[in-house]
């Protein structure tokens, strides 16, 4: 069952995502595939935090090639419309139809932050140029030799304020045609429940971003992160505990079982450490 089958589908979904390398050495890559057996489908990350990483098409195509199913990330910051719609249609040709489309991190807060972030196009007009590739014709009315066929995701913040915007946002990017969405990280329960409610009549599969928390270290530079909100009883708990990062995953677990009535997935974030996943999942159920 391909990942768009499965969104059609009642099954509760679980998606993880890889960062590609910094440089050509996959070998640490292809140990974490390993990891992932319970996985629908993982993101692959496009210069995450606009840091220079290898291709994610190139990373998205050895997934494939491994029996992975993945979710190509491709963000609005790095290059135009004329170079975006070149890597959606490259995409199509190595057999990759899953896109996650997103604006990436500015440049400013990278040790790149002399690049020129381009933003050509804005997320929804990515998402739209995606659509109108699958017609058979370009940004430019010219006529494909051969149209593609994607299922197309989208990004909210549901801990972002004010909320009211981010759900004009959710809307907009499912009028111009996304499938599927991915959330920023959620540690606040009941601020997602109130985002769900408002727009939970559109139908649209959303799976909550959920972050596995590996250190005291770590909360703290999330909690640095514009958008996330992290509650002071999970902050209480990662610093009371013995090994934060057994509270982490116990945290990851939770929530899981707590938006299984409010979600249709979710997606699993341990950066680095995913060896840890099928013991949350584990856990989950």
């Amino acid at each position: 069952m391909t990942f768009k089958e499965k969104l059609q589908s009642k099954k509760f979904i679980i998606t993880a995502e890889l960062l590609p390398p910094k440089g050509i050495d996959i070998s640490i890559l292809l140990k974490k595939i390993n990891h992932l057996e319970y996985i629908d489908a993982v993101n692959v990350t496009d210069n995450q935090r606009a840091s220079m990483r290898a291709s994610s098409i190139a990373i998205s195509k050895i997934l494939i090639d491994n029996g992975v199913d993945p979710i190509l990330q491709i963000v609005t910051r790095d290059k135009n419309r004329i170079a975006l719609q070149s890597d959606l249609l490259g995409a199509s040709i190595l057999g990759i139809e899953n896109l996650l489309l997103l604006s990436g991190d500015h440049t400013s807060i990278s040790e790149y932050y002399s690049a020129k972030a381009v933003y050509d196009l804005d997320t929804i007009q990515l998402i739209k140029t995606a659509r109108l590739l699958e017609t058979g014709i370009d940004l430019v009315g010219n006529n494909l030799s051969g149209a593609p066929k994607f299922c197309v995701g989208a990004v909210i913040n549901p801990s972002s304020t004010p909320q009211g915007l981010q759900v004009l946002m959710y809307k907009k990017k499912v009028l111009a045609g996304a499938e599927f969405f991915q959330t920023q990280a959620i540690f606040d329960i009941e601020l997602y429940k109130k985002f769900f409610k408002q727009v939970q009549h559109l139908k649209v599969k959303i799976l909550p971003g959920l972050i596995l928390i590996k250190s005291i270290r770590f909360m703290n530079f999330l909690k640095s992160l514009p958008g996330v909100k992290i509650p002071q009883c999970i902050q209480d708990r990662i610093e009371n505990a013995k090994d934060p990062l057994e509270e982490g995953k116990q945290i990851c677990s939770q929530l899981i079982k707590e938006l299984r009535n409010y979600a249709d997935g979710v997606h699993i974030m341990a950066i680095g450490i995913e060896e840890h996943i099928p013991d949350i999942i584990k856990h989950s159920f």
